[in-house]
């Protein structure tokens, strides 16, 4: 089959590592052969050098018109990626090339079912929340900016601690002194937030999360609120300096006496699904956790209560997935 269909579908790859290389000239060469449009960043490109491809900028536009963006590589290329289809709520297909990939639809060794299904367009699209994040200082907006799994509040330099009041819709919370506190959303729960001691959160469930890190202090809990409420995290004036990051990707400054607001985001993530598994599945292949002696409900069948046997550490393979299974 060759050109005409007019779709186009995006490919965003991690091309610095050659196997990732590899799978993305596969991925292109056959959606290309499929007669889709293949768009790719204009710093992959001559790393990709195939014949038939649409180059574009790596900016917020890069997705603009585009069916699906086709992401290959870990959760930080996902996350690089979720910068590019946000603005043209584009929805993203993940195949993971890392080692956990939790935001992955697809391990490396189904990338021939991948492309078989973008090419059917044989998949399903869900939203994740985000968060939108806003900075002030003297209650001047200084900055904004938004995330899909969190907005970090940390200290610069490790010789002191950063001195924080935490704030919910409007009322002061706790006062911490450590490292800083992460705000999260359920997407964000199985990454820095889980790393600071915070729950997981299922996908599903419309939350924000505060998860502290490495606090001194007698109240210093996760805590879990409702969508609708802004946390709010005050740099004390007689503190070092602090830095935001927003999920690992930007940041910005914070002198003492900034004001960090953390709302539900306007703008949702799409996420492209080919299973429908739940995420159970995905935390017991993701984690290896162990599950052996499970036998299930009674109205349980083989078929859907069918789970790795965690248990057993040859079950799980080097990239931290399970062989033969399919993680949602």
């Amino acid at each position: 089959m060759s050109g005409g269909s007019g779709r186009t579908v995006l490919v965003v790859a991690h091309t610095g590592r050659p196997a990732a290389l590899r799978s993305a000239r596969l991925v292109v060469e056959r959606l290309v052969a499929a007669g889709l449009v293949v768009r790719v960043l204009e710093s992959e490109a001559e790393e990709l050098a195939l014949p038939g491809i649409e180059v574009v900028a790596a900016e917020p536009g890069a997705a603009k018109g585009c069916e699906l963006a086709l992401v290959l590589g870990g959760d930080g290329t996902l996350l690089r990626g979720a910068e590019l289809v946000r603005d043209a709520r584009v929805p993203m297909l993940g195949v993971n090339l890392g080692r956990v990939g939790f935001l992955a639809e697809a391990e490396r060794e189904d990338l021939g079912e991948v492309v078989e299904r973008v090419v059917r367009f044989d998949y399903e699209v869900e939203e994740r929340m985000t968060i939108d994040i806003v900075v002030r200082t003297n209650g001047d907006v200084v900055h904004t900016n938004w995330a899909l799994n969190e907005a970090a509040v940390e200290k610069a330099s490790r010789e002191r601690m950063l001195e924080l009041v935490t704030e919910v819709d409007g009322r002061p919370l706790s006062r911490w002194g450590g490292d800083g506190v992460v705000c999260a959303t359920p997407t964000g729960s199985t990454a820095y937030a889980f790393s600071a001691g915070g729950p997981v959160v299922w996908p599903e469930v419309e939350a924000l999360l505060m998860v502290p890190i490495s606090a001194h202090a007698l109240f210093a809990k996760p805590l879990v609120v409702s969508p609708r409420s802004v946390l709010a995290v005050e740099v004390l004036p007689e503190t070092p300096k602090g830095v935001l990051w927003c999920d690992g990707r930007r940041t910005v400054d914070l002198p003492p006496g900034a004001r960090v607001e953390v709302r539900r985001g306007a703008v949702p993530i799409r996420l492209a699904r080919l299973h429908e598994a739940p995420f159970t599945n995905r935390l017991v292949a993701k984690f290896a956790l162990p599950v052996r002696g499970w036998r299930g409900g009674p109205h349980d069948t083989p078929d859907s209560t069918e789970v790795p046997d965690s248990s057993d550490v040859s079950a799980v393979s080097p990239d931290g997935g399970v062989p033969g299974t399919k993680n949602p």
